[in-house]
């Protein structure tokens, strides 16, 4: 278990360091035209990486029964910020949506720190309720009100993406915990009519899907950042045209250190350092499975599940919104991609997953 859990330390660390010289690369001259100082996002994802380690550190060190007997708690203390973001005056709104709490010197994503609250809170439960788990009424109802509660909130702001990876998540951990088959179904199908009203009857989302099935119908709207980056990925080619030397974050694609920071990799790294970075993620979710089924505890089991299923939804949808395969979904690269919020709670995740791994097996 010792070999695993830091061959997860070490390709946690790899990534993080590599999304450091890949956000700089990726902004160095929009921040330079917007705010005259290219080292703008640059600064922020250091201090970010500095917290989330202290935060990651410190959550090792933590007694993981705490956590768990505490669990409820940090899902209510992670639930008021989603709700104070919808608030005027306290949630700060960019592209029409609320998603951010400005505390001045830094931004805080409320959905961000809530996924990781769900994810101790779940396998907490299904850890205590194990017996009565495949019941409707008493293992199967109190988490799906939660999970239901969370993705309310979350699409309050709005934000369908992050939402969609809460209630995705949050089911794979009450299905590998042994709910029934039929309880998911169920709630999938009853599900379904409201994602088709968010889906097709919200004016963005539909011109987004539309984009999808053929980006050049609106190459200069909704399709404009797939094609920006199909050109990307087709000028980086096997080997890349050299870190630093993209051509489409030159003001061509947008988000390009944030969203589609997998375009300015695939550009500048080629098909290669691209595959590479997918490979890492493969082996971080491979030996954090390995560790999930090696522990004899049930909470730290389901836990560690919890956030390899996170990551390898995130990996997913990101890279696969790049490529074209998804549409666009405003979902982060874990560990490398700009955002504080998403960093922090992503190493946190891993101080979890570490502290977890320590578990009887």
């Amino acid at each position: 278990m010792r070999n695993i859990r830091i061959s997860i330390a070490c390709i946690a660390f790899i990534l993080i360091l590599f999304g450091i010289i890949m956000v700089y690369s990726s902004s160095a001259i929009y921040a330079y035209e917007v705010f005259g100082d290219s080292f703008h996002f640059l600064k922020r994802q250091l201090i970010a990486a500095v917290i989330g380690l202290i935060l990651c550190v410190c959550i090792m060190g933590t007694n993981i029964e705490d956590v768990k007997r505490h669990s409820r708690q940090i899902l209510l203390i992670s639930i008021l910020p989603l709700i104070l973001v919808l608030l005027p005056g306290i949630g700060k709104t960019v592209g029409g949506a609320k998603r951010w709490i400005d505390l001045g010197f830094f931004s805080i994503q409320p959905s961000e720190v809530a996924k990781i609250a769900l994810l101790i809170y779940l396998a907490d439960f299904v850890s205590r309720k194990r017996a009565l788990v495949r019941d409707f009424i008493y293992g199967y109802l109190p988490p799906l009100m939660v999970i239901g509660c969370v993705i309310f909130l979350i699409l309050m702001e709005p934000d369908l993406g992050t939402a969609i990876a809460v209630g995705l998540v949050g089911f794979l951990v009450l299905f590998v915990a042994g709910v029934k088959v039929s309880h998911v179904t169920f709630t999938a199908a009853f599900s379904l009519p409201f994602l088709y009203y968010l889906l097709f009857k919200v004016p963005y989302r539909r011109r987004r899907l539309l984009a999808f099935i053929n980006p050049w119908m609106d190459e200069k709207g909704a399709g404009f950042q797939i094609i920006q980056s199909f050109l990307a990925f087709g000028s980086g080619g096997l080997l890349g045209v050299g870190l630093g030397q993209s051509r489409q974050k030159l003001f061509f694609l947008p988000a390009s250190h944030t969203d589609f920071v997998f375009s300015i990799i695939g550009e500048e790294l080629g098909f290669i350092g691209a595959f590479s970075v997918i490979i890492l993620f493969a082996v971080l979710i491979w030996q954090g499975a390995r560790a999930a089924f090696k522990i004899d505890d049930d909470f730290r089991k389901y836990l560690i599940f919890g956030i390899i299923f996170m990551i390898a939804f995130e990996v997913i949808v990101n890279a696969g919104v790049a490529c074209g395969l998804f549409p666009t979904k405003g979902l982060p690269l874990p560990l490398v991609s700009y955002g504080g919020t998403s960093l922090i709670m992503h190493m946190a995740a891993i101080g979890l997953l570490l502290n977890a791994a320590k578990g009887k097996v």
